[in-house]
Order: C-alpha cells, then sequence, then structure tokens
C-alpha cells in the first residue's frame, strides 16, 4: 500500500504499510470467510466471536500507530496481541469442533502466529524508538478519560 511521492520515491501511508498489520487484515479475512460457514447454532457465539476479535487486532494495531506516545502505542499493540491470541484460540477451537479441516486450520494458524511474530517485534522496535519520551519523559499520560475515571482517595 505504498505510494509515490511525484519523484517516484516510496512514499510512507501509514498503519496500513505495518507487515503486523497486513497479516492481521488477511487473517480477518479468513477469520470472516470461515464464520460465514460456521453453522447456524454458533452464530452467537463462535461466529461472533472471531469476528469481532479478528478485528480488534487490525483496529488496535492502527489506534497505536496513530499515537503520539511509545507507551500509550505500547497499550494498543498489547491489547492487539491479546485478540490476536483470542482469535487463533477461536481459530483452534473451530479446528476441534470439525468447522474446518486441516489444512485450513493450518492456514489460519500459520497467519495468525506469524502475525504474532511480526506484532511482537515490532513492538520491539517501538520500545527502542521510545518516540514521545523526549518530550513528555517515559511515565504513561492518562487521557482525560482515563483522569475523570480513576478512584479517589
Amino acid at each position: 500500500m505504498k505510494r509515490q511521492t511525484k519523484a517516484g520515491e516510496a512514499a510512507w501511508k501509514g498503519f496500513e504499510d505495518l507487515r503486523a498489520w497486513q497479516l492481521a487484515r488477511q487473517l480477518m479475512v479468513g477469520c470472516h470467510k470461515v464464520a460465514n460457514v460456521l453453522p447456524i447454532k454458533e452464530r452467537h457465539d463462535l461466529t461472533s466471536q472471531i469476528r469481532r476479535s479478528s478485528k480488534s487486532v487490525m483496529a488496535n494495531i492502527a489506534e497505536g500507530y496513530g499515537r503520539y506516545h511509545y507507551l500509550d502505542s505500547l497499550r494498543f499493540y498489547y491489547i492487539a496481541r491479546g485478540s490476536l491470541e483470542e482469535t487463533i484460540n477461536h481459530i483452534i477451537t473451530a479446528h476441534d469442533l470439525a468447522y474446518i479441516d486441516n489444512a485450513r486450520f493450518q492456514e489460519l494458524y500459520g497467519l495468525g502466529r506469524e502475525a504474532e511474530r511480526m506484532l511482537n517485534g515490532y513492538i520491539g522496535y517501538v520500545r527502542k524508538l521510545k518516540t514521545g519520551s523526549e518530550t513528555y519523559g517515559d511515565r504513561y499520560i492518562s487521557t482525560p478519560d482515563e483522569i475523570s475515571t480513576a478512584p479517589k482517595d
């Protein structure tokens, strides 16, 4: 999803260029294809859960990318990683219940684990880069919502 500048050089577009997001997107599409063929009895259970968790991975990577301070970004990447693990669990469940065959299971499971490796690598990179620490330090910055909902002493 790279664009080119007028000079023909590659330009970065945004979170869409992150390999972890690209893999999460492929996984989401694959999970939705699986969800479309799950039995009706799973409509409000596994179907809904696998769709939501797979979308959450992409959304949290994108949201983390849009944050300035590295600690704020990392918080969303950790949530994405949790949603990715949940999605992988749903893929295992679909296989255990014989809703998907071995080939489809291996494809989606492998894609999930590859996305996990890429996300973990990107988390390490963001941790090293420490964007925003020169301005705000290394402390997590609470949003106004978090401040207003914090327990009072």
